[in-house]
């Protein structure tokens, strides 16, 4: 490429260098990983908050239990799974960093013990990646010179030392957002008569998880109708059987 090529525009070096997006709509880099973490663990939770506490109050609804029984039953699976939820996202993300941290460590130790290694290394990857023999050593003694750990954490590790998980943020995310889903289908099941809670219940459910599966494929910029498509036909399979366990046993039981 000559020097009469394209060429970033201010705007764009301005960006890059504060590890922003370039252009609209596609972020490259600044905190877009430990963003989409916690917007994905809240979607998730609040989905998982929907299905599963509605999948309790439609069963003992379908058993013709009273309305203290219905709470009692939703409220403990609220609870219940706000913690295993929270817990769960907690443990899985902060196992994620101590392995990203581990790793890092263990990259700045061999560029401190064998820098010259690293750099062949470095240079090694670039050419895997299409470069010339000489325009991979430009490149990685050029990045050497400006941070040597973060070249090699970007393309050796593909991880950003600035853009680890946050465990803590996810674990909140994913617990509040549970509770919140959760309230719903709560909430729908107790307020109309017996005669209406299920089919109104089935319906708001069904409109939260369309809710849910559009915004899920809008983070993670997908089809979404095909998303909206998946979790309507799994929250109305699982919601249908669930009710029909709990009539068919319920009857039974009585």
């Amino acid at each position: 490429m000559t020097d009469d090529g394209p060429r970033p525009t201010a705007g764009q070096g301005a960006a890059a260098g504060r590890g922003e997006q370039t252009h609209p709509g596609e972020p490259h880099a600044g905190g877009g990983a430990g963003r989409l973490n916690w917007l994905r663990a809240g979607v998730l939770g609040a989905d998982d908050g929907i299905v599963s506490v509605a999948g309790i109050v439609i069963g003992v609804a379908g058993a013709a239990a009273s309305h203290g029984v219905i709470f009692t039953a939703g409220l403990a699976g609220l609870v219940a799974g706000a913690v295993s939820m929270s817990l769960g996202e907690y443990v899985s993300v902060s196992s994620q960093r101590d392995s990203e941290n581990a790793q890092l460590a263990q990259e700045r130790r061999e560029l401190a013990e064998t820098p010259e290694q690293e750099l062949a290394e470095l240079i090694a990857l670039y050419e895997a990646k299409g470069l010339s023999a000489a325009t991979a050593r430009t490149v990685a003694a050029e990045l050497t010179a400006h941070d040597a750990f973060a070249a090699h954490a970007d393309a050796e590790l593909h991880i950003s030392p600035d853009d680890l998980a946050n465990p803590v943020q996810a674990a909140a995310a994913s617990a509040l957002s549970f509770v919140l889903g959760a309230l719903l289908p709560l909430v729908a099941i107790l307020l109309p008569p017996a005669t209406w809670r299920v089919p109104v219940t089935f319906a708001a459910v069904l409109a939260a998880l369309a809710l849910t599966g559009a915004v899920s494929a809008r983070i993670g910029g997908s089809n979404p109708r095909r998303a909206v498509i998946r979790v309507l036909i799994g929250g109305a399979a699982g919601l249908a059987l669930t009710y029909g366990i709990g009539h068919l046993f319920g009857t039974a039981i009585s």
